[in-house]
């Protein structure tokens, strides 16, 4: 890639931020929306779960072939192919007859969504090689998070009482083209040095474990947590992943190297974005239910509550990314766990009365905590790997922000759901059903408190220090495969 000017830079950055505003609106845009399709759907709670976790499934199983098909194939083709796709599902999905379509077309725009944002954050990290500056971008990127998370809602619910909720997927329609315009004309072409060979077998088992849990984890209410079904599938998922892990150790070109997990802090930033998003896509999930059936608010309404949560991400990220850049991921780590245990901590026995300061005290320590953990997250799955192979290390880092989103989303509203039983949403016991899945969400931050001064020591920077000036598909010594 030749060398650009700041201004240049700067430029690609925004273009790659669009994508991430598309997405991070479209997450929380159909939050706000769930109560209305319920209704004008006749969804159940576990139907509502499959309109979140279908889209965080697809998006998941594909990120990490998207990540390598952009080293092979060229990041802004992939990029632009993937706007592409998330647009043209974003007009679908706002023309669905029926659940199973609106389904089928979310999983639509997740395979479009999969090319988006660990391309675009490969698109960054090849354009800006200076480390400060990369945290510096990393930061930036975590700030349109926010911004998303601000605009998402708001504009979500206003588009809801004035058009319903068809109108919240409208809104992808000319960002996402406004995108591939620009790309086209600013974005320079890049790809790694060697083409990598395609994974179709790792591919399909990485698909085969994630759909098993999520399924057997949203079904399980009806089912029943020890039916054969819920057996039968829990046992396939951890087969496909042991299966996953003997087949990647012996190809040379793995779709996941699982030696990429020698390294303390890439293994720990990828369980970090596995707790962090399980419990940001919980709370968002249980207080969407909670503000709009318990409270009685509307979705416009609904949306302007969260606003100090999506303002204070917006305005910590980039300053989380500054710190990293300066004095390493501890602090912020630390920051995000502490923060998002105590917002989940003042909301274990909310009810209908609980008083607004209450919320808006949680919104903005969930907001700090949020905020703090992106740039630490995707600076320690980026920064010791070689670049040659900053697609796969950047799609490993959304991956598991995917499968976070995608697992908190399963199995808080999994308990949610039990807990609730015949009486659905709304009724008198939510309050008391929602509780379990806020002591979920305290457990997540806490576990991101304690990866955060566990990765962050002398002894775990040390074991990323083997893979700084050597490629990491190195040969192995047993017989590759492909």
């Amino acid at each position: 890639m030749p060398d650009l000017s700041r201004r240049r830079r700067l430029g690609v950055l925004a273009i790659c931020c669009l994508s991430l505003l598309i997405v991070g609106m479209d997450n929380t845009i159909i939050n706000v929306a769930l109560p209305d399709i319920s209704r004008d759907l006749s969804a159940s709670l576990s139907d509502l779960q499959w309109t979140i976790d279908a889209y965080t499934l697809v998006l998941a199983s594909l990120l990490m072939l998207s990540g390598s098909s952009a080293d092979r194939f060229g990041r802004r083709r992939v990029f632009q192919a993937g706007l592409v796709l998330f647009t043209l599902g974003s007009l679908l999905c706002s023309l669905a007859p029926g659940l199973g379509w609106l389904v089928a077309f979310r999983m639509l725009q997740a395979i479009g969504g999969s090319m988006l944002n660990p391309v675009a954050m490969s698109i960054i990290t090849n354009v800006f090689p200076d480390a400060r500056e990369r945290a510096f971008a990393i930061g930036i990127w975590g700030g349109v998070v926010g911004i998303s998370m601000g605009l998402g809602p708001v504009v979500g619910g206003a588009l809801i009482e004035s058009v319903g909720w068809r109108g919240i997927f409208w809104i992808n329609i000319p960002i996402g083209v406004s995108a591939l315009c620009l790309t086209a004309l600013f974005v320079p072409e890049s790809r790694a040095p060697r083409a990598r060979r395609l994974d179709p077998v790792g591919q399909l088992l990485v698909i085969a474990a994630l759909a098993g849990l999520t399924y057997a984890i949203i079904e399980a209410p009806h089912q029943g947590w020890f039916s054969p079904l819920t057996v039968v599938l829990s046992a396939a998922s951890l087969v496909a992943a042991g299966c996953l892990v003997g087949y990647e150790l012996r190809r040379c070109e793995p779709l996941l190297d699982p030696r990429f997990f020698r390294s303390v802090p890439f293994a720990g930033a990828t369980v970090t974005a596995v707790c962090a998003f399980g419990a940001f896509a919980g709370f968002l999930l249980l207080n969407t239910l909670y503000l709009q059936d318990v409270r009685g608010l509307s979705p416009l309404a609904a949306g302007l509550c969260t606003l100090p949560l999506a303002a204070v991400t917006a305005v910590v990220a980039p300053l989380s990314g500054r710190i990293v850049g300066h004095r390493g991921p501890r602090l912020p780590l630390v920051v995000a766990g502490a923060c998002i245990t105590a917002a989940g901590m003042l909301l274990v026995g909310i009810d209908r009365t609980t008083p607004l300061w209450t919320l808006m005290g949680s919104y903005v320590a969930f907001g700090l905590g949020f905020g703090a953990v992106n740039a630490p997250i995707t600076n320690s799955a980026v920064s010791g790997m070689p670049r040659d192979q900053a697609g796969v290390a950047a799609a490993v880092a959304s991956t598991s922000r995917q499968v976070g989103a995608t697992l908190g989303v399963a199995v808080i509203g999994s308990v949610l759901n039990a807990g609730l039983g015949a009486a659905g949403l709304g009724g008198p016991s939510f309050a008391a059903a929602a509780r379990p899945g806020w002591l979920v969400v305290v457990a997540l931050g806490a576990a991101v408190l304690v990866l955060g001064i566990a990765t962050s020591t002398g002894w775990a920077h040390r074991t990323a220090a083997v893979f700084q000036d050597q490629p990491v598909a190195a040969a192995r010594p047993k017989q590759p495969v492909g």
